[in-house]
């Protein structure tokens, strides 16, 4: 009974007819997800198996248990763990101070993941991704990607810079954002500060004045070079003049005895 129930939701969850419940940008949560993969997610084994009865707190306990980032795997385009929780996410409708919480995990890193995907479909406006999203760029803990081609490495900051950067991430499209300068030029945002800004600026320092020791170097090196030089020249100018001085004189001394005797 329990299996026709939840057979009968999932159905429920691939049909728009008659919905009622929250919009976002006009339509319901669930169609922000393609209709192909949502067929995928809902005849999945883990969304049979693990995904039936989640609430906001239990989900929060199978995104702690997650192993891998993603969208579709395999020649036969599986749905990934990690879209299933985020296609539940949409059933659910979570809270926003839940959602926080969320996005605040510093233990659960998948978990963080998912947060920050669910962000990305379901803000309202640009402005909100970027300011949700931005404080997650300076997690440098490394993911697993689960794809077509197997496992690959990825980090936090870097699945997160994807999501604000591109348009199609783990099997999903993503509605575009409106540019992060347009929208400080608007003073809908304040300009961002790289935390590593200051390091930027250090190195630049670094290499200029690097450079000024390279050029006083090179500077004092052909002015020894060019004085040793002219040194070297001078004497041997003067070695070159003394034989001659000796023989000239020493010819002059035999003149003077010859007229001598």
């Amino acid at each position: 009974m329990a299996g026709a129930r939840h057979r009968a939701d999932a159905a429920r969850m691939l049909d728009d007819r008659g919905y009622t419940g929250h919009l976002i940008r006009g339509q319901p949560p669930h169609l922000l997800i393609e209709e192909g993969v949502r067929h995928r997610i809902v005849n999945s084994y883990y969304w049979k198996e693990q995904c039936f009865g989640l609430n906001a707190a239990t989900l929060c306990d199978r995104a702690a248990e997650l192993t891998c980032v993603g969208g579709t795997y395999n020649a036969g385009q599986r749905a990934t763990p990690f879209l299933c929780l985020v296609f539940k996410m949409l059933q659910l409708g979570v809270e926003e101070d839940i959602l926080e919480e969320y996005l605040k995990q510093e233990d659960f890193k998948y978990l963080r993941a998912v947060a920050a995907f669910y962000v990305r479909l379901t803000a309202e406006a640009s402005e909100s991704v970027y300011t949700r999203l931005e404080p997650l760029l300076l997690d440098k803990r490394k993911l697993r990607r689960r794809g077509n081609n197997g496992f690959g490495l990825t980090y936090v900051d870097e699945f997160v810079d994807g999501l604000l950067a591109k348009e199609r991430v783990c099997a999903t499209s993503l509605w575009k954002l409106v540019p992060r300068g347009q929208l400080e030029d608007e003073d809908k945002l304040e300009e961002r500060v790289s935390p590593v800004a200051w390091m930027l600026e250090s190195d630049n320092e670094e290499e200029e004045k690097g450079k000024g020791s390279e050029v006083g170097g090179s500077s004092a090196s052909s002015r020894s070079r060019f004085g040793s030089r002219s040194d070297a020249g001078s004497r041997s100018r003067s070695r070159s003049i003394s034989p001659s001085d000796g023989v000239s004189a020493s010819g002059d001394e035999r003149k003077m005895n010859g007229h001598r005797e």
